[in-house]
């Protein structure tokens, strides 16, 4: 069983920086595929970014460059730190816990968070 809580969202203007963090407690962290997921308002939720437990990263194509994904397996923590953000960043943002990135890009998850607001206003 893993618990995932998600921080860091708040209010920010365009061009500007957010960090968010998702911190799990329970066994076997370390050996989960974390992911980002963001929802907007009457939208689908939509794949953001993945960490493997290599370390290997997997990003949307609309945050690349601007979106950086990380993980700290001591703290049993995942970092998304968004940059350059801009209004169409808006939504809930919600970390899961997979078994691959090509399953958590199509929304199979074994553990979600509840979610974090992140607004990007114009």
């Amino acid at each position: 069983q893993v618990q995932l809580v998600e921080s860091g969202g708040g209010l920010v203007q365009a061009g500007g920086s957010l960090g968010l963090s998702c911190e799990a407690s329970g066994r076997s962290f370390g050996t989960y595929v974390i992911a980002w997921f963001r929802q907007a308002p009457g939208k689908e939720r939509e794949f953001v970014a993945a960490v493997s437990d290599t370390l290997y990263r997997d990003y949307q194509d609309s945050v690349k460059g601007r979106f950086t994904i990380s993980r700290d397996n001591a703290k049993k923590t995942v970092y998304l730190q968004m940059n350059s953000l801009k209004p169409e960043d808006t939504g809930t943002y919600s970390c899961a816990a997979g078994a691959t990135v090509f399953g958590l890009r199509r929304g199979s998850a074994a553990y979600w968070g509840q979610g974090t607001q992140v607004t990007v206003s114009s």
